[in-house]
């Protein structure tokens, strides 16, 4: 009996190993040896982008411009001229109510005549003093008081003429007359208001010298400099070009916006009116520039770069290509001068984790 059982179980494991490969047991796991697919890239498809997307705002506004006011206080009487007009040198462009001015130097008339008088009598006085002491008359107290009046009475007069000269000079400025040629860009005040000293009335633009003013933050200011080429166009009339190139660039970023004012000075025959809203951006020769996002440059070595999706058939590869910017990055977008040509597949995102020749997949819209 033992003897048949031992070899029913030598049956039952040869039976087993024979057939292992034909069935698992539950708990246990096929392994596969399935190959990852390549990763989706995120890319893009190189056009001709607008100008707009690569230009910034601004406006059009005068190199030289004050602010004008009336040197005294006063109540304007007069205003002759208006936001747009064209003023020449000396022209009157508005004045105060002389009534109050004239009764101004009047009184410092009445005083300079009361401080001669006083002087005359002073001098005569003093005279008299002056021969009652050399007859031994008069004490020396005496002269002395009476030298002591006449030069209060000398420091009167002279208090009085410049009295007399300010209340003159204010009376002068009570007409306001243009500085330069130019135009009004700007009016504050309007007949019958009190104004005071120094208070703003016009704004006078020189007319001739325009610049194009633009903010530009300090990535896009990287690769600006002084003398730069620029174009600028108006909003309203985008075919019209003008060049122009950069003159000043402000050295502090404004707290509010983190960008820097940057001034491009204009050609004096420059065809766009003051004020003017204007876009601008680096002069780039040519006319078509494949231009993508700054994000997509991978800078080795110092030699700019992007990866290049070559696709041929169901497979995909990235290859890095150099290229040459065309321009600083306006708005996050670079314009490309050589290197790559309009419809190629560029990646955008991930560029640090790829490698020459690595396969990827389908592309994605970032």
């Amino acid at each position: 009996m033992k003897g048949a059982i031992t070899g029913l179980l030598i049956f039952v494991c040869m039976a087993f190993a024979g057939t292992a490969h034909a069935f698992s047991w539950p708990w246990q796991t096929a392994k596969t040896t399935k190959e990852t697919a390549p990763r989706p890239v995120a890319s893009i498809i190189l056009a001709d982008t607008s100008q707009n997307v690569r230009s910034v705002p601004g406006a059009i506004a005068a190199r030289v411009e004050v602010t004008l006011g009336f040197q005294t206080i006063g109540r304007v009487a007069t205003r002759n001229v208006d936001i747009g007009d064209l003023v020449k040198t000396g022209q009157t462009l508005a004045s105060l109510n002389p009534d109050d001015l004239h009764g101004d130097v009047n009184a410092a008339l009445a005083a300079v005549d009361s401080a001669e008088v006083q002087l005359q009598t002073t001098e005569a006085m003093l005279e008299r003093t002056r021969e009652l002491a050399r007859r031994n008359v008069a004490p020396a107290a005496q002269l002395e008081q009476a030298e002591r009046a006449y030069t209060a009475a000398q420091a009167q007069m002279d208090q009085a003429q410049s009295q007399l000269v300010r209340a003159r000079d204010a009376e002068g400025f009570a007409v306001m007359t243009a500085p330069f040629d130019g135009v009004i860009s700007a009016s504050y005040v309007n007949t019958g208001a009190v104004v005071s000293a120094g208070e703003p009335v016009f704004k006078l633009a020189a007319q001739g010298e325009l610049e194009a003013v633009i903010d530009l933050p300090e990535t896009a200011l990287q690769d600006v400099s002084i003398g730069e080429a620029f174009e600028v166009w108006a909003e309203s009339d985008p075919d019209n070009i003008q060049p122009a190139k950069v003159r000043q660039i402000a050295p502090l970023a404004d707290a509010a916006t983190r960008t820097r004012r940057v001034h491009l000075a204009l050609a004096e025959q420059a065809d766009i009116r003051l004020g003017a809203l204007i876009r601008a951006r680096p002069q780039i020769k040519g006319d078509h520039h494949p231009a993508l996002p700054q994000a997509a440059i991978l800078t080795k070595d110092g030699s700019p770069g992007v990866w290049v999706v070559e696709r041929q058939d169901d497979s995909a590869t990235v290859t890095r290509r150099e290229i040459t910017p065309a321009g600083p990055a306006i708005n996050g977008i670079v314009a490309i001068s050589d290197g790559l040509s309009l419809g190629e597949e560029i990646v955008i995102r991930g560029i640090h984790s790829l490698t020459e020749g690595q396969r990827v997949g389908e592309g994605v819209s970032p």
